[in-house]
Formats: structure tokens, C-alpha cells, sequence
């Protein structure tokens, strides 16, 4: 018997992104849990001078033959920037989209901080899509971790993004201060259930300098092992592919500055490829398990080889309980996965 089948993920074009930084600004106050700072190696910035940058620099990409890009707005609450900058950052950018450089353009913000009507005006000068950071649908994690909002906010504002005609992002963050057994669960069908086109997880850490250090020193806060990271968020990406939402980043990038910062919490520098090396490995068991007897070889297609056996190899002695060792799994350059 031969099975063939395809990566679980569902299909997400892939683009290059153009990242805009913009910490802190517009934001109301600070969570307990951030450390833009530590993340960006930025305190604050001027607005004006992220814009004067920002021109200067696709300029440069222009005139250099670079690109395409997204461009995305990372960092701050963009929905909230002083008044009229939204509208200047959109309007220098759309110059660039005109000529092919920026092919879409997004943005991170708060779910309080959107409005039916500022989103439709923002999506008429050339914003495609808005990243809600969610972090949770719990109303006592949200107020634990000093958000200022409610679930149900957090859901409005998903409605809110829709009925403007653009693309919704959402970012959750598993862990946090109020966190209790089974929320984050809940958080991701709660997530699925507001049909997002795309899913962030951002494990809670506690980095130098955040209120939560203090509460963490205290003992006031327990954050997740990298175990039961790893655990929670491979049952969680296989929920979302398995509702065809792409989940484009798991963990904070792998920033200098920001892991010399990290006091506690479930960070590692290969996050994401473990966690997929994970579902991929639960995908491939159920197939094995459809042949009804012990499988003789895989045939895995080469883009994945990296992926297979997750960090540093971890998951070639569960390959190898399965009946495939490494001598019975090859590479091939076809698009789809054969079992036999």
C-alpha cells in the first residue's frame, strides 16, 4: 500500500517584509509583560525621523531593482499614533506601491483602538490588513496582564476590522500573568472561530525590565516551560492549518539585545522550527497509521528536510520507533510526502 499526501500547513504566499518599528508610541501604557525596548534595542523613537528613514531608505530600494516587500508596522499601537501620522506613513508609503515596490501594508494596533470608521479611512489610503495584539480572549489573564480591555472587546474589534473590508491578523500570547489550565485553548478556538487570515504566538516571557520581572522575583508569576510550550503550541498550530489559517511567526525574533535580557520563560531561538517538526511528526503518524502495518519507507519532499527531524535531530529516535530510521526515509524533489 502507498499513501501520498501533502504538508498539513495550508498554502501562504510567501513575501519578503519590510518591518517599520515604531515602540511604544501611541500606545496608552504598558502591559506588564513589555519590553519593546529590550525587543527593538529602541526606548521610543520620533516619529518624524521613523518617517524621514523609512522614505529615504525605499528610495534606495527603488532606485537599487529591490523589492517586492509588505510593509508592516511593528511595535506600537499605529490606530493610536499622534494625529495625522497614520495618514503621512500611508500616504509616503502608497507612493512606493504605485511603483511596485510595497505590494501590501499592514499594521499592529490594539483592539481598543480601532473604529469602524478610522479603519475605513486608513484602508482607503492603502492599509490591507490589521494585527490585532489579542493576546488572550480571557477576561482575567487581560486584566492580570494590565491590557485594559475585555474578551468581548477583543471580539468587537475583530468584527470591527472585517466590516471594513480588511484582512485580519490576530496575535495571542499562551502564558500569561492570570493564565490558567485550559485558557489558552480556549483562546485559540475562540481565535478560529473569528476566521482571522492570519495567527502570531507569542509565548509570555519575562524580559529585564518589564513589571512582570518584579511580580516574577516575587513569585507572583509562574511562566510556561519550554516543554509545555511546545506541547500546547503544536496542538494549537494543528488546529489553525487544520482551519487553513496560516500561523506566520511563533516566539520573538532572535534579537542580541533581547536575549541577553531574558530572565525566564519558554524561549528558544528555534521555536517555531520545533513546533512544526512536531505537527509535521503527528501528520505523518496518522498516515502510518492508515496503513495498518509497520511503514517501510517515506519519501519526503527535499524543501522539508530541515524540518523533519526538528532541532538539532530531536525527533529521529520517535522516526525511528515508528519503523523509519534514517536509512528508510529519503528526499526527494516532488511536492508531496509517500509512505509505504
Amino acid at each position: 500500500m502507498l499513501l501520498t499526501f501533502s504538508h498539513p500547513e495550508p498554502l501562504c504566499p510567501a513575501t519578503r517584509v519590510w518591518p517599520v518599528f515604531i515602540p511604544f508610541a501611541g500606545c496608552p501604557g504598558r502591559c506588564v509583560f513589555c519590553a519593546q525596548d529590550k525587543q527593538t534595542g529602541r526606548d521610543g523613537v520620533l516619529l518624524d525621523a521613523v518617517l524621514e528613514e523609512l522614505v529615504r531608505e525605499l528610495a534606495a530600494a527603488q532606485t537599487a531593482g529591490r523589492g517586492p516587500y509588505e510593509l508592516a508596522f511593528f511595535g506600537g499601537t499605529f490606530t493610536a499614533l499622534p494625529h495625522e501620522y497614520p495618514e503621512r506613513f500611508l500616504s509616503a508609503v502608497d507612493k512606493f506601491r504605485k511603483l511596485g515596490l510595497i505590494i501590501k501594508t499592514r499594521c499592529s494596533t490594539r483592539p481598543d483602538r480601532v473604529t469602524i470608521e478610522q479603519l475605513g479611512h486608513l484602508g482607503s489610503l492603502g492599509l490591507d490588513m490589521v494585527e490585532l495584539g489579542v493576546q488572550s480572549f480571557d477576561d482575567p489573564a487581560l486584566q492580570a496582564s494590565g491590557r485594559g480591555y475585555s474578551g468581548d472587546a477583543v471580539r468587537q474589534a475583530c468584527a470591527t476590522v472585517r466590516a471594513a473590508g480588511l484582512e485580519l491578523g490576530i496575535q495571542l500570547m499562551p502564558g500569561l500573568p492570570g493564565d490558567r489550565p485550559g485558557v489558552f485553548r480556549s483562546d485559540v478556538e475562540e481565535a478560529i472561530r473569528q476566521k482571522p487570515d492570519n495567527v502570531r504566538l507569542y509565548p509570555c516571557l519575562v524580559i529585564r525590565g518589564a513589571e512582570l520581572e518584579n511580580v516574577w522575583r516575587d513569585g507572583g508569576y509562574a511562566p510556561w516551560s519550554l516543554d509545555r510550550t511546545l506541547e500546547e503550541l503544536a496542538w494549537a498550530v494543528e488546529e489553525f492549518w487544520r482551519a487553513s489559517i496560516p500561523v506566520i511567526r511563533m516566539g520573538v525574533a532572535a534579537e542580541e539585545a533581547l536575549e541577553g535580557n531574558i530572565l525566564a520563560g519558554p524561549w528558544h531561538a528555534a521555536l517555531g522550527q520545533r513546533v512544526r517538526a512536531r505537527v509535521l511528526l503527528a501528520h505523518i503518524q496518522k498516515k502510518a497509521a492508515e496503513l495498518g502495518l509497520a511503514p517501510r519507507e517515506l519519501l519526503v519532499p527535499r524543501k522539508y528536510s530541515g524540518e523533519l527531524f526538528g532541532h538539532a535531530r530531536e525527533l529521529a529516535p520517535v522516526y525511528a520507533a515508528m519503523g523509519l530510521s534514517s536509512g528508510k526515509i529519503r528526499f526527494h524533489d516532488a511536492d508531496r510526502f509517500l509512505l509505504s
